[in-house]
Order: structure tokens, then C-alpha cells, then sequence
């Protein structure tokens, strides 16, 4: 059993992976903003915590995250508001990875999006760039830590049902929050996974076969 942390407990893939971890024995603790989300993440087994992580310095960050045994970053601003996404998808997810080192929570997974990273390509006139360039800033600042740290990269989101079957490293393609879900409970079960980012779309692989692939 293992405890994990989950910040942006009410998002959609944080959700899902709720359910997964709490059904499979972790214990699960959801940090969301609002509180009248707390009954969504109650029904998944998790135990919702309030906390604004956009306020919150490291000092403050660190006693929510003290006592687990993994973080996961599944938080996000939703785009529409530059410094807004600054702030939440840069500024307090590298926060989040200091707090957590300052917690003596050693094991990060972040998830990020494919191709993330200084190179997204992503021009300064589109509305995504904001976004792009602080998944970069957060996910370059993560690899730079001593935490036991594995960076996600999704394609494009979906709500289709999960196959459990995933494709790593094949870009332009599309993945369902089930499978990105079902990823992020596998890594944090898998420690060779440690260290390495991880791009994947659905495919024809069964997630803990094509993570033991792309390991070698």
C-alpha cells in the first residue's frame, strides 16, 4: 500500500486515477481548490484536501504533502488566462517538487502533454504558448531535481473508454483519460520507470509491457 498525493484532485484524469490507486489498496489523498468538489473526490475512494496550490508558498505546500509516499501533478490552470497559467502550471508545480523535497517525498510523477519542452515549436501568438512554455519551465526544473521523478507525455485527450493498450513514442496520435489514468498508477508502481520521460498515445501494447519495452 502505498500513499499518494494528487494535486488537481478534481481534474479529469485525477479522477480516474483516484478510483484506480483506491482500488487497488493506496491511500489517496486528492488536493483540490474548491470544496464543493469534495463529494466528487469522496466517491472515488480519495480523501479531498483543500488547498489553493496557486497561493501557496513552499513553506505552505510542504505539511500537504508530508506523510505520503508520492506526489502526482495533475493540476492546471485551463488555459484563457496567461499569468494564470504561469502561475499554476509553472510557478507552483516547481513549488510542488521543492515542497515535496522538503516533505521527504521523494517519488514525482508529473504529467505533462507530448512534446512538451524548450523545443514545442508552439508560436508566441498562440493562445497554447503560454501553457507550452511553462510545461517546459516545470518539466525541465522536475529532471534537474534529486526527487525519484517521471514525467508523462499524452497526446491529445479523449473520452473514449480505455484499452489498457498504449503506444510509446508514436506521436500525432490521440489517448483516452482512462489510459493516461491507468499509465500514471502503473509507473508509480514501476520504479524502473523512474527517471525517464514517458510519450505515449493509445495503441496495440499493454501498458505494463510497452513501459517495460520503451525501459530497454
Amino acid at each position: 500500500m502505498s500513499r499518494v498525493v494528487i494535486i488537481g484532485g478534481h481534474g479529469k484524469i485525477a479522477l480516474r486515477l483516484e478510483k484506480i490507486l483506491a482500488d487497488r489498496g493506496d491511500e489517496v489523498t486528492a488536493v483540490i481548490r474548491n470544496e464543493a468538489h469534495a463529494g466528487d473526490v469522496a466517491a472515488t475512494g480519495a480523501k479531498p484536501v483543500v488547498a489553493d496550490v496557486e497561493t501557496l508558498d513552499v513553506a505552505g505546500l510542504a505539511p500537504v504533502l508530508t506523510g505520503h509516499d508520492a506526489v502526482v501533478w495533475s493540476a492546471g490552470a485551463g488555459g484563457g488566462n496567461p499569468a494564470r497559467t504561469y502561475a499554476v502550471d509553472r510557478d507552483a508545480a516547481i513549488a510542488s517538487m521543492a515542497a515535496a523535497a522538503s516533505a521527504g517525498v521523494d517519488r514525482y510523477v508529473m504529467v505533462s502533454y507530448f512534446g512538451a519542452g524548450p523545443d514545442h515549436g508552439v508560436p508566441e501568438d498562440n493562445s497554447f504558448y503560454p501553457y507550452a512554455q511553462a510545461k517546459a519551465a516545470a518539466d525541465a526544473r522536475l529532471a534537474q531535481t534529486s526527487l525519484q521523478w517521471t514525467i508523462l507525455g499524452p497526446g491529445r485527450l479523449t473520452d473514449t473508454a480505455g484499452s489498457g493498450r498504449i503506444a510509446v513514442g508514436v506521436d500525432k496520435g490521440e489517448v483516452s483519460r482512462d489510459n493516461v489514468a491507468l499509465v500514471a498508477a502503473a509507473v508509480l508502481a514501476d520504479p524502473t520507470t523512474i527517471g525517464r520521460t514517458i510519450e505515449f498515445n493509445d495503441g496495440d501494447v499493454p501498458i505494463t509491457e510497452a513501459l517495460s519495452a520503451d525501459s530497454r
